[in-house]
C-alpha cells in the first residue's frame, strides 16, 4: 500500500507542476506575444507540434469527435477521456483538454477522469447542444466545485458561449458579466469563443489580469494582432486538423491518379 500510495503522490506532484508550468505560461505576455496552442487529435499529431516547439497543446474535442468519427458534441465520454490520456502519454508538455460541457459529470468525478488522462488543464463550456446558454450562477457554481475538487493542479479555461447564440442582444456585455462570474469562481482563463477581433480590447481592459483566450480563424488576424488586441492565448479549434485533411485530400488524389 506505501508503494501504490507513493506513485500516487509521485504522480499528482508532477501534474501539480505541469499545471503551475500551463499557468505561469499564461501570463506576463507581451503585446503582440500571446501563448499559442496547437490542438492536437491524435499521439501523431500531438509529437509533430511538440517537435516544432511549442510549450504546450489545447487539445480541441471537435478535431478529436472528427478523428474519431462521431459529430462535433456527440462522441461519448468514454471515447474522449481514452483519447486525451493517448496524447498526454505521446509527449511531456503540458496539455489541456476541452472536455465540452463536463458529460454531465459531478465536479468530482470530471477532476477524476482528467487526473486519469494526465491532462493538466480543462476547456468547460457554458452552453449545450439542447438547452443552449446555461444559467451564468448556476454554471459559476460548479466550475467552483471543479476548482475546489482539483485544487491548483487543474487549469480551468472557462468557455463563454454568448458570440455564437443568436438570442443574446449584446454578446459582449453578457460575455463580460459571466467572466467576471467564472473568475470569482476560480477559472485560470475565460474564453468568449468567436469574440469579434474589435471586441477584444474592450474585454481585455475590464478584465484585467485575467487571461483571455481567442480563437484563430484563417480569415482573421494574425496570431500576433490577436494578442494586440488583447488575447493572452490563442488556440485553433479543430482548424489544424481540417488544414491537415485539405493536404491529405490532394495527396490522396496524387496517389490516386498514379494509380490510372
Amino acid at each position: 500500500m506505501k508503494a501504490s500510495a507513493s506513485v500516487s503522490e509521485t504522480a499528482s506532484a508532477a501534474a501539480s507542476k505541469d499545471a503551475e508550468v500551463l499557468r505561469a505560461l499564461h501570463h506576463d505576455r507581451a503585446a503582440g506575444d500571446p501563448l499559442v496552442l496547437p490542438g492536437p487529435w491524435d499521439a501523431a499529431s500531438a509529437r509533430a507540434f511538440e517537435a516544432a516547439g511549442f510549450p504546450a497543446l489545447a487539445i480541441p474535442s471537435a478535431a478529436v469527435a472528427s478523428s474519431l468519427g462521431h459529430e462535433d458534441g456527440a462522441t461519448p465520454a468514454d471515447e474522449m477521456f481514452a483519447a486525451v490520456a493517448r496524447i498526454v502519454r505521446a509527449v511531456s508538455v503540458p496539455v489541456t483538454a476541452d472536455l465540452e460541457g463536463g458529460y454531465g459529470l459531478s465536479a468530482a468525478e470530471l477532476v477524476e477522469r482528467v487526473r486519469e488522462t494526465g491532462a493538466v488543464g480543462v476547456n468547460l463550456e457554458d452552453s449545450d447542444a439542447t438547452s443552449g446558454l446555461k444559467d451564468p450562477e448556476a454554471h459559476a457554481e460548479w466550475l467552483a466545485e471543479v476548482r475546489a475538487a482539483a485544487g491548483p493542479g487543474l487549469f480551468v479555461n472557462a468557455r463563454i458561449d454568448t458570440y455564437l447564440r443568436e438570442d443574446v442582444a449584446d454578446p459582449a456585455g453578457e460575455a463580460l458579466a459571466r467572466a467576471r462570474l467564472y473568475a470569482a469562481a476560480g477559472a485560470d482563463c475565460v474564453y468568449p469563443i468567436k469574440a469579434p477581433p474589435a471586441d477584444l480590447p474592450g474585454l481585455r481592459a475590464a478584465l484585467g489580469d485575467l487571461p483571455v483566450n481567442a480563437l484563430s480563424l484563417p480569415d482573421g488576424p494574425s496570431l500576433a494582432e490577436l494578442g494586440r488586441l488583447g488575447a493572452t492565448r490563442v488556440t485553433f479549434g479543430p482548424g489544424l486538423l481540417f488544414r491537415s485533411l485539405r493536404g491529405l485530400a490532394e495527396l490522396a488524389a496524387e496517389v490516386r491518379a498514379r494509380t490510372q
